[in-house]
């Protein structure tokens, strides 16, 4: 995610051999009992990512433990995200100062399901694919393009977005992305000044589909 990413932001990566370490007290009490083995896995990794982070910003490696939504609680003064699919794992972390969300997603490079995209994308995303090069799986760049959007705007606004509350444009040759959130959602959000706008950058490579994005501070 270093690519996609400005220098503000530290990122950590786990490829498929990279998948190791242990949880902090705080961290494990945040995995119920019943967790499945990748479930442990998938936490586990996403957390010594984040202490990673932490430290590559020259912080402590405290514990990142779950809200009851479990969205990441980091540090107070930090903003951070972590995404994990299929053997790979990054997190990244910026002071709170100089941005104010980051959000980035990770996802395997492969067609959806049709019932998954009507699921994901709006008709006019549909209808702006056919005007896109071939060889790409455009609805998957758009699910992992929403995802980082939520994970922009759930730290500052705090409620849930569904897929068809983000219109994402892409542009290709730049490999950028620009989603609008439904005004309804704006005007409703029980916060001032939730980002109406989010723009982010996207890689196709690797048999993976990475997105991220940034606010900066109003």
């Amino acid at each position: 995610m270093r690519d996609l990413l400005p220098a503000a932001v530290t990122v950590a990566v786990a490829g498929p051999d990279d998948w190791h370490g242990e949880l902090l007290p705080a961290e494990l009490a945040c995995l119920s009992e019943r967790a499945v083995e990748s479930r442990r896995r998938d936490f586990t990794a996403g957390r010594v990512c984040a202490r990673r982070a932490l430290v590559g910003l020259g912080l402590p490696a405290d514990a990142v433990p779950s809200a009851p939504d479990r969205s990441p609680v980091w540090p107070t003064d930090v903003v951070g995200t972590i995404t994990h699919t299929h053997g790979y794992c990054a997190a990244a972390v910026a002071r709170r100062a100089e941005i104010r969300s980051v959000g980035m997603d990770a996802e395997r490079h492969k067609e959806l399901d049709p019932g998954v995209r009507r699921l994901i994308c709006l008709p006019e995303e549909e209808a702006g694919f056919r005007r896109l090069p071939g060889g790409v799986s455009w609805p998957a760049v758009v699910f992992s393009a929403k995802e980082t959007v939520y994970k922009i705007w759930h730290p500052i606004v705090g409620t849930w977005l569904d897929f068809h509350d983000a219109h994402v444009e892409l542009d290709p040759d730049a490999g950028t992305f620009t989603a609008r959130i439904s005004p309804a959602r704006v005007d409703a959000a029980p916060v001032a000044d939730p980002p109406p706008l989010v723009t982010g950058r996207f890689v196709v490579d690797a048999g993976l589909v990475r997105t991220a994005a940034v606010l900066l501070p109003r």
